[in-house]
């Protein structure tokens, strides 16, 4: 589990390498950014939108509402650049969809397949390294950050990822809820599974 290791890694034998990685920035008082990887399975078909509700827009934009967030992917996310269309697309067959290239949403609405969430994470620029700056009255001078800094933010915002991520989905079973009662079984389900 992701809980019990200091990195957050899923994987444990990446755990040690993280560690040493942290304390010697810590030691040399710089930061690194990180990605942050979710997935939630279970997830109900048809949550969302096609325009202006769309689900992965409301992820990516609670995900963007996170200090330090500078990039957001679902599915693929940027490595469909090098895919082509016969590649990419998310075949579907009478036992569901082949793949999950899309990350469990297509047209801005869930598929029921898990949504893949990579979240990027800035290095923090509060270090202990000394960087130039100006005054308000735009005179030069160095600066550098005192007290304690995280080496990287990142780790500390797992749970925070989690917990938007959370919140977008349950906005979104409410107001299918809302707009769709003939859905209400599965969302009273989904809800249970969700909370």
């Amino acid at each position: 589990s992701v809980n019990n290791n200091a990195c957050r890694f899923a994987d444990p034998n990446q755990v040690t390498a993280c560690e040493t990685l942290i304390d010697t920035l810590r030691e040399a008082g710089d930061s690194i950014g990180a990605k942050i990887h979710v997935e939630v399975t279970q997830v109900p078909k048809h949550l969302g939108e096609p325009v202006f509700h769309k689900l992965d827009a409301d992820i990516a934009h609670a995900m963007m509402s996170i200090n330090a967030v500078k990039g957001v992917e679902i599915g693929d996310g940027f490595d469909v650049v090098q895919q082509r269309g016969s590649e990419h697309r998310d075949t579907i067959t009478a036992e569901g969809f082949m793949t999950n290239h899309a990350g469990g949403t297509l047209g801005g609405i869930s598929t029921g397949q898990p949504l893949r969430i990579n979240v990027a994470f800035k290095p923090t620029s509060s270090i202990a390294q000394p960087t130039s700056s100006i005054t308000p009255q735009g005179e030069g001078l160095t600066v550098s950050a005192t007290g304690r800094h995280d080496p990287c933010v990142a780790l500390r915002a797992v749970p925070i990822t989690e917990a938007m991520l959370a919140l977008v989905l349950m906005d979104h079973v409410l107001r299918d809820r809302a707009q769709n009662t003939r859905h209400h079984t599965t969302h009273t389900q989904s809800m249970e599974t969700l909370s």
